[in-house]
């Protein structure tokens, strides 16, 4: 009887892969998001869906390998996701955190997982100081960055001749980095600044800075702020006839769900860059439809696929190194090329950035779209070697 006690244990752990054995009896990852708050519709709750979705798609590949999601509201407030996140450490288990839209929280949080050593996946964080001065060896920037996001819609709208620029911008950290990352990358191509004028979050009335890009004389009003804020200017930019009268309008930092909010009336002809469209190929048609009959039909975001790429590499890395250590685990997302499904072929390098192609989309006309979602016309893609800031320009201490 002795016996057998010992061999059931031993038995159980010889089915074990190596890595696996090593491995806390759960890999748990937290979406750490806006469930309530302006970011709501771009991330929160469908955060989870994908976060939940890779969890799944990775079990099925690993089922000696239990990986749990939990979730957290931060309220966009920086205190808040800092105490959440260190209780999810500290007290729960928790190995790695994904999504954080907003800049602000990020930061406050990147040092401390750093110093845990634990793994941040920063898919939906925008400002393009992660993978500069703040890098971290644990910490990966998914989805996108100020830079990236400028720097598609600036070749994309030169190209035509759209040289001349305005912009109405965020009067807090995102917009500045936008409107620096765009004006930087108009200078390269013989571009120039006209103007801009910078708003306070949640404003409502656009009518005296939407009146000065008017009488700029821009070829292009673009707009340096997400959310509720870029709602309100676009649709009050189809109520001056912005687009109508000569200058073409292009929101910086907009999502598939402000679309949808703001009606193809309003948002037809606007351009937008995203790494990820629902409707890009026959992969990102399959997951979205995986994951719309989870959502009640809504498709996914940016923002929510780069949840699910981003969970998934991590939890494939943790598999084979055998580790939740954060800078092991980083370490071996950046071994190789990720053949990812919804973002094509993306590269982390040392200072964080996963490199991927972006696309620079205008948004159709009530009379092109077939129905609800069919809201985007591929215009541009710019190649991955292209679409991120260099290595040399970013100011990342990892970088040697």
């Amino acid at each position: 009887m002795r016996l057998c006690l010992w061999i059931v244990p031993l038995l159980v752990m010889a089915s074990l892969s190596p890595a696996a054995a090593q491995l806390p009896a759960v890999v748990k990852v937290g979406v750490l998001t806006d469930a309530s708050g302006p970011f709501a519709d771009q991330s929160g709750p469908g955060s989870k869906v994908a976060a939940q979705l890779a969890a799944e798609d990775f079990m099925a590949k690993h089922p000696s390998i239990k990986a749990e999601i939990v979730f957290g509201d931060h309220q966009n407030k920086p205190d808040v996701g800092s105490t959440i996140v260190r209780k999810w450490v500290d007290e729960d288990g928790v190995d790695a955190v994904v999504d954080v839209p907003n800049s602000a929280v990020a930061l406050a949080i990147n040092d401390y997982l750093a110093a845990k050593n634990r793994t941040f996946l920063a898919s939906g964080v925008a400002t393009s100081a992660l993978t500069g001065k703040f890098c971290k060896s644990t910490t990966v920037q998914w989805v996108r960055d100020t830079w990236a996001l400028a720097n598609a819609q600036v070749r994309a709208l030169t190209e035509t001749g759209n040289k001349s620029w305005f912009f109405i911008s965020y009067d807090y950290a995102l917009g500045r980095a936008l409107e620096a990352d765009a004006a930087a990358a108009l200078a390269k191509v013989g571009g120039k600044v006209v103007g801009s004028v910078h708003h306070p979050v949640n404003e409502s009335d656009f009518a005296s800075y939407l009146l000065q890009a008017q009488g700029s004389g821009a070829n292009v009003v673009a707009l340096a702020d997400t959310g509720n804020d870029a709602i309100n200017a676009i649709k009050q930019a189809a109520e001056f006839g912005l687009q109508t009268r000569g200058q073409k309008l292009a929101s910086l930092f907009l999502e598939l769900s402000d679309i949808d909010g703001l009606g193809l009336s309003a948002a037809q002809g606007l351009t937008v860059a995203n790494g990820f469209y629902w409707d890009l190929n026959d992969a990102t048609r399959a997951w979205s439809k995986r994951f719309a009959e989870r959502m009640n039909g809504r498709m996914p975001t940016d923002d929510q696929a780069g949840v699910y790429s981003s969970t998934l590499a991590y939890l494939n890395a943790v598999a084979r190194a055998g580790t939740i250590d954060g800078d092991k685990v980083v370490s071996e997302m950046r071994s190789g090329t990720i053949d990812d499904p919804l973002y094509g072929p993306t590269t982390v390098r040392i200072d964080g950035r996963a490199v991927h192609a972006m696309h620079v989309f205008r948004v159709k006309s009530p009379k092109m779209s077939k129905g609800r979602w069919d809201y985007f016309e591929l215009i541009s893609t710019v190649p991955s070697a292209e679409a991120f800031r260099s290595l040399a320009d970013g100011g990342c201490p990892l970088v040697k």
